[in-house]
């Protein structure tokens, strides 16, 4: 069974997010949404997702405050960034970061939830 991880303050994105992930899986799967990074930080290493959808920009503790916090974790999740915002310096930083597999711009979720599930 696949393990899916999202954490979004977004409740609209994290709904869009799941019903693509819904629609292109075919193997059994549970997805696990988180609207806090904090929340999230203290069941990471017990849920040990298969995949790791991450909104950037939340309050209490960021996307990056996150994948720094978890680092040492030895997780092997696929991450992926989750953003509303394109700013260049985050996707440079995004593709720069060992545990980020990709930056995935809201706007084209639909798209790139299809290319990561796509067997």
């Amino acid at each position: 069974m696949l393990n899916i991880v999202i954490i979004d303050d977004d409740d609209v994105s994290t709904f869009v997010t799941e019903q693509y992930i819904r629609r292109c899986l075919s193997v059994p799967f549970k997805i696990h949404k988180f609207s806090s990074a904090v929340g999230a930080s203290k069941q990471i290493a017990n849920l040990n997702p298969n995949y790791l959808f991450l909104d950037l920009m939340m309050p209490q503790m960021t996307g990056w405050d996150f994948l720094e916090e978890i680092k040492e974790s030895g997780l092997t999740s696929e991450v992926y960034i989750l953003s509303g915002s394109l700013d260049i310096a985050d996707v440079e930083k995004a593709s720069n970061n060992q545990i980020v597999k990709k930056f995935l711009p809201k706007l084209s979720v639909k798209e790139s939830i299809l290319d990561i599930f796509r067997n």
